[in-house]
């Protein structure tokens, strides 16, 4: 029987839908002056030669990219709109999963608008990686699932594997999923039966399909993306020391109280027994499988805080649960009151700050932070200055000795400059070379390492000479320093160095 939907969940409805369309324009006015990262920059380069698979990730960024860059242009708000706008069918994803797994407006609103204003969700759409469309792929696998739940009928699991599919073309972090499910299915006694069901395996071979480009695509290449990625599970030595930042990190990334109200949620789905049993099951899958295995893997390398994208969309369900759903008592009750009240205002806050910090340095009285380095403050600058430089060099291609620094001047220097990593072609191999011509007339060299940290350009070109000098600020603060070296006669007739990927030489 269909819920009666009152004027009061309208209402709810109406706010909750304002909330996520002003957050949404709110990542869109900050796209547009926030100079890109360099790994933006990079996935950007990625989108210009669209491919089954790449060195580092699956193609689904670059697909987002060019999406949007179609629409937009080259320009940072091109490169990130997409990403952005894909935040609305997000939640509409994650609405309906808690709709459906716990019933109610109001606990579908507050899981709406939670995951929303975490800055998983808000940075992590506005700065484009494989974790903003695994992200949107993660909710809506919670949301096929959920209706998997509802209403018993096979055909969702080809939804289900849709989605995951998607997800697998994101990042291949989204392999968790198929372990999730299936311990849902055998711990749940009902859902057991869809282990029998041809629908259960109809839906993997949707998945499988979608991810095939993938898969070909490593086929070609000597599934170097497989092994650089799968490699990193092997442990090959102990460092617990990483453990450690698990926690603070992912505080930091779901906010303080968002963080709260969702482990509040996860214990009391746990042991409070909030919701049906079902539903918390699957909420806790989703969320623990991926969590138990970076727990794991920090025993011996560092996690990145931004890997943990695909269990937020469980997590926000599971505040949401803490929020509207558990009757707390005594000070758990005041805790979750307060939380619930301030997470979204303390949350928003948090990233207008970040924002403003990352583009100006000003809140720390422009000293160096977490941001300095990535996001490309001052590269539109500096790259009219080494355009300068090369034009007044008659230098006809400009070179790198990494990817970001590569990334930055592709996008930030004239169109059609060319512009080569000189080592680690192995990233490029989706884009045609750089002209041979541009090759052999006279190249500028642009690193910000000191000229001592780099004798290999003597011993590979016959001249090396100091032209120029940029600096790269944000404020007052320097923030990197580059020298701009003209090199001609390159030894050996080949300025490019190309030896194959450190995982193809083991």
């Amino acid at each position: 029987m269909r819920r009666t939907v009152t004027g009061g969940d309208r209402r709810l409805i109406t706010n909750t839908i304002l909330t996520v369309a002003a957050l949404v324009a709110l990542r869109l006015v900050a796209a547009a002056f926030t100079p890109l990262t360099f790994d933006e920059a990079y996935y950007w380069t990625w989108s210009k030669h669209l491919a089954g698979g790449y060195y580092d990730h699956p193609p689904m960024v670059a697909f987002v990219i060019r999406a949007g860059t179609l629409i937009a242009g080259d320009t940072e708000l091109g490169v990130r709109l997409v990403s952005i706008l894909l935040a609305l069918p997000m939640s509409f994803a994650i609405w309906r999963s808690a709709e459906i797994l716990f019933g109610g407006v109001r606990v579908a609103a507050a899981a709406t608008v939670l995951l929303n204003v975490t800055l998983m969700a808000a940075v992590g759409t506005l700065i484009v990686t494989p974790d903003a469309p695994l992200l949107v792929a993660s909710s809506f696998v919670l949301f096929f699932l959920a209706k998997v739940l509802q209403t018993g009928r096979g055909a969702w699991w080809l939804a289900v594997g849709a989605a995951a599919g998607c997800a697998l073309l994101s990042k291949y972090t989204a392999m968790f999923f198929g372990l999730a499910i299936l311990i849902w299915l055998v711990t749940v006694p009902k859902l057991r039966q869809w282990l029998l069901s041809p629908w259960l395996y109809l839906g993997g071979l949707v998945a499988l399909a979608l991810f095939a480009p993938v898969i070909l695509w490593n086929a070609d290449h000597q599934w170097v993306s497989f092994i650089k990625q799968m490699g990193r599970a092997r442990i090959e030595d102990f460092r617990p020391a990483f453990i450690a930042e698990l926690v603070p990190t992912q505080v930091a990334f779901a906010t303080p109280l968002v963080f709260i109200l969702g482990a509040m949620g996860l214990h009391a789905m746990a042991w409070r027994q909030s919701g049906a049993h079902a539903a918390r099951v699957l909420v806790g899958t989703m969320f623990w499988t991926i969590v138990a295995y970076f727990a794991w893997h920090s025993l011996h390398a560092r996690v990145e805080a931004n890997w943990f994208a695909p269990v937020y969309p469980a997590f926000a369900v599971a505040a949401a649960v803490a929020a509207q759903l558990t009757p707390w008592e005594g000070g758990r009750k005041r805790l979750a009151e307060i939380c619930t009240r301030w997470a979204a205002p303390s949350a928003i806050v948090l990233f207008v700050l970040l924002i403003v910090q990352a583009n100006t340095g000003m809140l720390t009285g422009y000293r160096r932070d977490a941001t300095v380095r990535s996001v490309g403050v001052g590269w539109e600058e500096i790259a009219r200055q080494i355009e300068a430089v090369r034009a007044r060099v008659g230098a006809t291609c400009v070179l790198a000795p990494d990817y970001g620094t590569t990334s930055w001047l592709a996008f930030y220097l004239p169109k059609g400059t060319c512009v080569a990593q000189q080592a680690q072609r192995f990233r490029w191999v989706n884009a045609p070379e750089p002209d041979a011509a541009a090759l052999k007339g006279r190249l500028l060299y642009v690193d910000d390492a000191p000229p001592t940290g780099r004798p290999y350009l003597k011993n590979h070109f016959g001249r090396v000479e100091i032209v120029g000098e940029v600096q790269r600020k944000r404020g007052p603060l320097v923030v990197e320093t580059y020298l701009l070296e003209l090199l001609e006669q390159p030894k050996g007739g080949d300025p490019l160095h190309r030896s194959p990927p450190p995982e193809l030489q083991r």
